[in-house]
């Protein structure tokens, strides 16, 4: 049985107006008490530029459903991890065993969730590069990327991202091309490895 801090089921959500008041994760969803919290404020968040840019019935859903999915396999196991990259719907293209263990929960739940019949791909797509970011990506992949770096419950720079998240709806590109060129620059700073994802994702702004 799970324990109190790692649940892999929650109550449903309001499936007609995409309503935050609960998470509906997979039955097979892995998150910590932490976690959970960091995927409701991203929908949130989702939720409420959804409102604000007066986005229709079935795009507003989408967006609703990136961000709770997004993490759903997050505090997994490497193992299963990796046995889900493995497996073509992840779309890693037999990359998976190379790959840092960080960025493997978001092809994991993508390929997970394709095989249980999600047949969107504009959202799959987002679940699955959310931490790197995709030049190929429709607005849903863009704003679950901007949602999970400005979410309000992350400790950096919380007045800037305040205004930036706030700035969505009136300059999504302006305010994604910001999003992006702040973790490239935070890369660098650390001196991490740049993915080739996002790289290209970055010149696809320009």
């Amino acid at each position: 049985m799970p324990s109190s801090s790692r649940t892999s089921a929650v109550a449903s959500t309001d499936h007609n107006t995409g309503a935050t008041d609960s998470l509906d994760l997979p039955a097979w969803a892995l998150v910590s008490d932490k976690r959970r919290a960091h995927i409701a404020r991203v929908t949130a968040l989702l939720d409420q530029w959804a409102g604000e840019l007066a986005l229709d019935a079935d795009e507003a859903r989408a967006w609703h459903d990136a961000g709770r999915w997004h993490d759903a396999l997050r505090d997994a196991g490497e193992e299963e991890l990796r046995r889900w990259a493995r497996r073509p719907e992840a779309g890693l293209d037999g990359r998976a065993d190379d790959m840092p263990l960080e960025m493997l929960h978001g092809p994991a739940c993508a390929a997970r969730l394709a095989a249980e019949g999600e047949r969107r791909g504009d959202l799959l797509d987002a679940i699955r590069w959310h931490t790197v970011g995709h030049a190929g990506w429709e607005r849903v992949g863009r704003a679950l990327f901007m949602a999970d770096y400005l979410e309000p419950g992350r400790r950096f720079s919380p007045a800037d991202r305040a205004f930036l998240a706030g700035h969505v709806a009136t300059d999504f590109d302006g305010v994604l091309r910001q999003v992006v060129r702040q973790r490239l620059d935070w890369s660098l700073r650390e001196g991490k490895a740049l993915f080739p994802e996002t790289v290209a994702f970055w010149n696809a702004l320009q």
